[in-house]
């Protein structure tokens, strides 16, 4: 089987996400991913290594990429042997609506994307703890409402921080998931098996 995946023109995750949809759909085939930038081309790369499936790279005269990813048979009997559950005990906490420190610009972009390849993994995380502005994430006008929503359907639990909501005055804003305290917060972190803070 043969599947194609036209990746381009798309940020950082999805053309990652859009070829491991296309490889999990076969047995067994080729999946041909075409990308129009080096860093997608060398993502999709690292997740055929990181399958362990055989692929090759060509460069059109357009300067996009496409990447020829081989999935045989053995790889489905191996993954058939160890199905992973659809959650695992983890906590993450945001205490930011922003991933890391520099521009806050980047920030929000790393994080909307952090929270949209979220509803892609498997497992899924039990828990997301949102504190200080990370509860801005959860409100009325955030652009990652429609993932934590898919998220919360698939049973994550979403935890905001009361004292936080009332302290920047979003207590009537909350569209997704429920409120929290910090007794709930402390008992979440320390009864996981792992517990992120980002």
């Amino acid at each position: 089987m043969r599947k194609e995946v036209d990746a381009r023109g798309k940020a950082c995750p999805k053309p990652v996400i859009m070829t491991k949809k296309a490889l999990d759909e076969i047995e067994s085939g080729v999946v041909v991913t075409i990308v129009d930038n080096e860093v997608a081309k060398e993502n999709v790369s690292k997740l055929a290594k990181s399958m362990n499936y055989n692929f090759n790279v060509e460069k059109t005269r357009d300067n996009d990429f496409i990447i020829y990813i081989t999935k045989g048979e053995t790889q489905e009997v191996e993954s058939n042997t160890c199905q992973p559950n659809i959650f695992k005990d983890m906590t993450i906490v945001f205490s930011s609506d922003k991933m890391g420190k520099g521009s806050d610009e980047l920030g929000k972009i790393l994080m909307k994307g952090y929270i949209y390849t979220l509803t892609e993994s498997i497992p899924y995380p039990s828990t997301l703890l949102f504190l200080n502005s990370g509860v801005k994430l959860t409100i009325e006008g955030s652009e990652v409402i429609e993932d934590l929503k898919k998220l919360e359907e698939q049973g994550v639990e979403i935890l905001s921080c009361g004292t936080c909501l009332d302290f920047y005055n979003l207590n009537d804003k909350l569209k997704v998931g429920e409120v929290t305290n910090m007794y709930t917060i402390v008992e979440k972190m320390k009864n996981a098996t792992n517990t992120i803070v980002l």
